[in-house]
């Protein structure tokens, strides 16, 4: 699942202006930077990319080492004022301000249990605030053929976030699934445990999670098992390029009786404004399934993504 953090933000806001302090007043230049300095590290500031920033002031400090450490100071109080702006901004904004997230409408291709092709949507929907993340995710595969439902999948997960550090949070999930097809009719989960941030730097991330679980399963056949077990999960995230990413998610819950893992390698192309173009591939593995019930379902979906 789905993991951004505080620096995510930052394309919400202005940039803060390199001319002036946590007071909005506009300090004195340092007469230790040489004028031209100044203005190379006045324009990288405006753009509000740290990563300009940091390698403007890198060539700035070897051209003028007797400003060295008014450039450094001078980048760090920038730094400073606009992790403030951002922390503040994410203090104040009301709820739905802080909303981010995607609609994909597409077609689907499964096999396995069944061999079909079909109709896919799909809503992620992610708030950002200082402490706490709220993740949402909402999908529904259908398909009828000459009167008969063929393929019938429903899936709403929650999952709440409280950042304890910039790279550890605990995290609550619940989630809802119904597949007649893998052999059940819904089945409950819930889960608690730590999450953390391996990899977190622009254009690539990595969250894992673990923790304990329940799950409530009822069957096609009537049946019904619950039990504890064990989440874990990995979602990997590589902007490969200003126009193309790519995204590995992979879970499981591991318990007495029926363990499940599921896996979706998605690649997302940019095709204009807020519009993308999106393949994805996902594996579902129950490992003792029901009677005439396959433990591998596949499905292959192209879509349509809006995001906002």
């Amino acid at each position: 699942m789905w993991l951004p953090s505080i620096a995510n933000a930052q394309s919400a806001l202005p940039p803060a202006p390199p001319d002036t302090d946590n007071s909005g007043e506009a300090p004195a230049q340092d007469p230790a930077i040489q004028p031209a300095v100044q203005a190379m590290l006045d324009a990288a500031m405006k753009s509000g990319n740290d990563k300009e920033v940091d390698t403007i002031a890198k060539y700035a400090r070897s051209a003028d080492p007797d400003g060295a450490d008014a450039i450094a100071k001078q980048v760090a109080d920038w730094k400073s004022a606009r992790t403030k702006q951002q922390q503040r901004h994410l203090r104040e904004a009301d709820f739905m301000e802080l909303v981010k997230g995607s609609v994909q409408i597409g077609g689907y291709y499964t096999t396995g249990n069944t061999n079909n092709t079909g109709l896919s949507g799909q809503a992620n929907l992610t708030r950002e605030g200082l402490d706490w993340r709220h993740k949402l995710k909402l999908v529904a595969d259908y398909q009828r053929s000459a009167g008969v439902t063929t393929r019938r999948h429903y899936l709403a997960a929650y999952e709440p976030n409280y950042k304890l550090h910039d790279d550890l949070y605990v995290y609550g999930a619940f989630q809802y699934e119904s597949d007649h097809f893998l052999g059940y009719d819904n089945r409950y989960s819930a889960s608690t445990g730590a999450g953390y941030s391996a990899i977190k730097r622009p254009g690539m991330s990595l969250d894992l999670e673990l923790g304990p679980a329940y799950r409530s399963t009822d069957y096609v056949d009537d049946g019904t098992d619950a039990s504890a077990a064990i989440r874990g999960s990995a979602s990997f995230k590589w902007k490969l390029s200003p126009a193309v990413s790519f995204s590995q998610d992979a879970s499981g819950y591991l318990q007495h009786g029926n363990s499940t893992v599921a896996t979706n390698t998605g690649f997302n192309a940019k095709l204009f404004g807020p519009v993308s173009g999106q393949l994805s591939y996902q594996i579902q593995y129950e490992s003792q399934p029901r009677d005439k019930v396959e433990s591998m379902d596949t499905i292959s979906r192209a879509s349509l993504v809006y995001e906002f």
